[in-house]
């Protein structure tokens, strides 16, 4: 019979180290600063109005039980990174903790158009679409070979005790003077209508909510349903 004789030491290690991965997410945490550090000191810095692009691999801890696409929570992780790299090279995040604001994620939705393959390299996109007083808007495409757009996510960042429009004027001063298209105005009408929602769904989870406003369709310009309080 074979005796395996693992010094103490090193028996602590393994023990340290599977307590590690097991209470852990080391490889999101390491990719993050990796993703932090390279956007910081090796990558070009952008104007808030630009578009964005990172590089990422559908591997074998990605896809689902199927083994044959990508696990559909895995987008949503990736677009931490992207968001990363995004807010590090534009400076909107090192603004906002200067003045003494956070971030929070406060919704985000996705479109699955068609899925990623095991080994299959895509492209992720970011760029900011709408921004006010206290929420920054954000849309994420995933691009897989061919140019083919994957998913589509638009996920809404709420900003804390500062004024994201500010920063983002402050931004556009500094880093593109008047060299860049002009910051959005106006939401775009699918973005209106996501926001509704999510309003909606405000209302009614509250404990006192009134009765909740039907949507009925309104000849807007836009096409954007509007709410009618029966």
């Amino acid at each position: 019979m074979w005796t395996v004789c693992v010094p103490g030491w090193g028996a602590m290690m393994v023990a340290g180290t599977l307590l590690l991965y097991g209470t852990l997410d080391v490889a999101y945490f390491a990719r993050m600063m990796y993703t932090v550090a390279k956007a910081r000191y090796f990558r070009k810095k952008i104007c808030i109005l630009d578009t964005t692009e990172v590089q990422s691999w559908c591997l074998l801890t990605d896809i689902d039980t199927l083994l044959y696409h990508m696990n559909n929570a895995r987008y949503l992780r990736e677009l931490d990174f992207a968001r990363a790299d995004y807010y590090e090279r534009s400076g909107l995040y090192a603004n906002i903790k200067a003045a003494g604001g956070s971030v929070l994620q406060a919704a985000t939705t996705i479109r699955y158009r068609r899925y990623l393959k095991p080994f299959t390299k895509f492209t992720i996109t970011s760029k900011a679409i709408f921004w006010d007083e206290k929420t920054f808007f954000m849309e994420h495409e995933f691009i897989g070979p061919g140019g083919f757009v994957h998913a589509v996510a638009l996920c809404r960042q709420r900003i804390i005790d500062t004024s994201v429009a500010a920063i983002a004027e402050l931004l556009l001063q500094l880093h593109c003077s008047g060299s860049c298209k002009s910051p959005p105005e106006k939401m775009p009408s699918e973005l209106e209508l996501w926001v509704q929602s999510n309003e909606l769904s405000s209302a009614k989870l509250r404990p006192t909510a009134p009765a909740l406003p039907s949507l009925e369709p309104h000849p807007l310009s836009c096409g954007e349903i509007i709410p009618k309080v029966e």
